[in-house]
C-alpha cells in the first residue's frame, strides 16, 4: 500500500528538510521534476520538445515558483514558454528571475489583459499548473477561473504542481471553479486529494526530495493490486468446499430478485468455497447459480462462517426480524442496503453488531442514517463511523473509504464511474462475505473487495457502460490481475 500524508504532515517535514539543506534546493529539485514529466507528455504528444509551446499559469508563492523554475529548466531545452502571473506583486522572486534569464516570456494578466493571456494559453501544447499549492484553500478565483476554462476549452492538457488548483488536498472536496489535469506532479510525498479526487488529478508522478525518512505515519493507505492479490484466498492441497469458509447470503425479495441472483452469484465467483442462500428468491438463485445450495427459509441454511445481508431484503418487520436472526448466527458480517437502513432505526439492532467481526458498506445516504452527513472528510467521516458503531465501515463513492474502530482508513480511488450503475453494489457485498468467511480482517476484507470490485468494473465495461451483471462476470479476471500483481503466476486474460 502506499500512504497519503494530510498538508499538514508534509509542511512540518518539509520543514524539517529545509533547514538542513541550501536554500533554493527543494524547490529546483521539484521544478526539475516538473519540467521532466512536461517533457515526456510533449514527447508522448508530438515525437519531441524543441519548439514546441508551454505556458505556465503562475499564482504567488512555493508553487507559483516551481512552475516558473520548471519553465526555465523546459527553456534550456529549446521549449518556448509564457508565464501568465496572476499576482505579479507576489511571484517568486527567484524564480521569476530563472525564466527570464533563460529567454522565457512573462505576460502581466492585468497589464496584458485577458485576451494576449487566453491567447498564449489556448495555444500552447501544454500548460501548467502553479496556481495554488498544498497551503491554499476554496476554488479558483478569477481571473484564474476563467483562464483555466479557456485552457479546458482549447483542449490542452495541463499538468498540475502538487496538486490541481482548487481542489482541497485534505478532502479532494471541490466548491467552484477547479483545475482538472491531464497529470500532477506531486514532491516528497502523496496527499490525500490524490486519492480522493484521482479523477481531478490525472496521472499522478511523485518526485522524490528527501522527505520519506522524515515522514510521520500516513493519514491513510492507498490499496494496491498487489495487496488485494496477495491476501486473496486460493484453494491449498487440503481444502474442500468447507475448509475455505462457507458464506452465506440473505438477500433479495419478490421486489427485487435481482439483488439475490447478484450477491450470490459474486459470493460463487470470488472463492472456490461453498455458498448457502436463504430468501424468497432461492427459485432464481438455483436457475442462475446451480452451485449455491438455495433454501427459502432461513433456519434451513445450515452453518456458514460468514453472511451478507440486506440487499433486496425490504425494511419491513419481516426484514427486520431476518437482519436480528442474522446477527444472532454470531458470524462475520457483511451488512449492505436495506440491511444498513434497518441499523439506523433500531438501537437493538446496532448495539447487536457493536464490537463484532462486521463490515457495513453504505453509499452517502445510507452513511447519513446511521451515522450523520458524510460532509466534505470522507475519511474523518468514516473513521468516526468505525469509532461510534465499533464495526469497519465501507463508505462507497467515486473514492471508495474503509475504516476500521481502531482508526485505520485506507482509500480506494477510482478514475472512472463505470462502478456506478444498479446493482453494483449487490455485487461487492457479495465479494465481502466471500473473504469474510476466508477469515480476512475486516478491513482487508472490505479493502480488496472494493479493489477487485472496481477493477471488475473498468474490465466489464472496456469503454462503455456495463450492467451488474457484466461486472460480476468480470470478477475471475480481475482477481487474476491482482494475483498477478502480487507475484503469483497466473493467466491473465486480456
Amino acid at each position: 500500500m502506499r500512504g497519503v500524508w494530510t498538508a499538514q504532515q508534509v509542511r512540518e517535514t518539509e520543514q524539517v528538510l529545509l533547514d538542513r539543506t541550501a536554500e533554493g534546493a527543494l524547490m529546483r529539485r521539484a521544478a526539475f521534476g516538473v519540467a521532466v514529466r512536461v517533457r515526456t507528455l510533449l514527447g508522448e504528444r508530438t515525437g519531441g520538445v524543441s519548439g514546441h509551446r508551454v505556458a505556465l499559469l503562475v499564482g504567488a508563492g512555493n508553487n507559483g515558483g516551481d512552475a516558473l523554475w520548471a519553465g526555465a529548466y523546459l527553456r534550456r531545452r529549446g521549449v518556448g514558454v509564457t508565464a501568465v502571473l496572476l499576482d505579479p506583486r507576489r511571484a517568486h522572486p527567484g524564480g521569476l528571475a530563472a525564466l527570464r534569464r533563460t529567454g522565457g516570456r512573462v505576460l502581466d494578466v492585468g497589464r496584458a489583459g485577458d485576451d494576449r493571456a487566453r491567447a498564449a494559453l489556448a495555444g500552447a501544447h501544454a500548460v501548467v499548473d502553479g496556481i495554488v499549492g498544498i497551503s491554499g484553500s476554496g476554488p479558483l478565483r478569477e481571473p484564474a477561473a476563467t483562464l483555466v476554462a479557456a485552457v479546458e476549452e482549447a483542449g490542452v492538457p495541463i499538468v498540475a504542481v502538487d496538486l490541481p488548483s482548487g481542489v482541497d488536498p485534505d478532502t479532494g472536496a471541490v466548491d467552484g471553479p477547479a483545475v482538472t489535469a491531464t497529470e500532477t506532479v506531486t514532491f516528497g510525498a502523496l496527499k490525500p486529494v490524490h486519492a480522493l479526487a484521482a479523477w481531478r488529478c490525472g496521472r499522478v508522478h511523485l518526485v522524490d526530495i528527501g522527505l520519506g525518512p522524515l515522514l510521520p505515519p500516513p493519514h491513510a493507505q492507498v490499496i494496491e493490486a498487489a495487496d488485494a492479490g496477495a491476501r486473496w484466498p486460493v484453494p491449498g492441497p487440503l481444502d474442500d468446499k468447507y475448509t475455505q469458509g462457507v458464506k452465506g447470503i440473505a438477500a433479495g425479495s419478490a421486489m427485487y430478485p435481482g439483488a439475490a441472483v447478484l450477491a450470490t452469484g459474486a459470493a460463487v465467483l470470488a472463492t472456490s468455497a461453498m455458498v448457502r442462500y436463504a430468501g424468497t428468491a432461492a427459485d432464481g438463485v438455483r436457475a442462475r447459480w446451480p452451485e449455491a445450495i438455495a433454501t427459502d427459509r432461513f433456519a434451513e441454511a445450515g452453518r456458514t462462517q460468514s453472511w451478507t445481508v440486506g440487499p433486496g431484503i425490504g425494511t419491513d418487520d419481516a426484514a427486520r426480524d431476518l437482519l436480528a436472526a442474522v446477527i444472532e448466527r454470531d458470524v462475520p458480517l457483511c451488512i449492505d442496503a436495506d440491511a444498513i437502513t434497518l441499523l439506523g432505526r433500531h438501537e437493538d439492532l446496532r448495539a447487536a453488531v457493536r464490537g463484532r467481526p462486521v463490515v457495513i458498506t453504505p453509499h452517502d445516504r445510507e452513511f447519513a442514517r446511521v451515522a450523520g452527513e458524510v460532509g466534505r472528510d470522507r475519511i474523518g467521516a468514516a473513521r468516526r463511523a468505525a469509532a461510534e458503531l465499533s464495526v469497519t465501515v465501507l463508505l462507497k463513492g467515486h473514492a471508495t473509504v474503509v475504516a476500521d474502530p481502531g482508526g485505520r482508513a485506507l482509500v480506494h480511488p477510482s478514475t472512472t464511474s463505470w462502478a456506478a450503475t444498479a446493482g453494483s453494489g449487490d455485487v461487492l457485498s457479495g465479494i465481502i462475505g466471500s473473504l469474510l468467511a476466508a477469515r480476512l480482517d475486516p478491513w482487508w476484507a472490505a479493502g480488496c473487495a472494493a479493489h477487485v470490485h472496481g477493477r471488475a468494473a473498468e474490465l466489464a465495461a472496456r469503454g462503455a457502460p456495463a450492467p451488474a451483471s457484466f461486472l460480476q462476470a468480470a470478477i475471475p479476471d480481475a482477481i487474476r490481475e491482482a494475483r498477478a500483481a502480487a507475484g503469483d503466476e497466473v493467466s491473465v486474460a486480456r
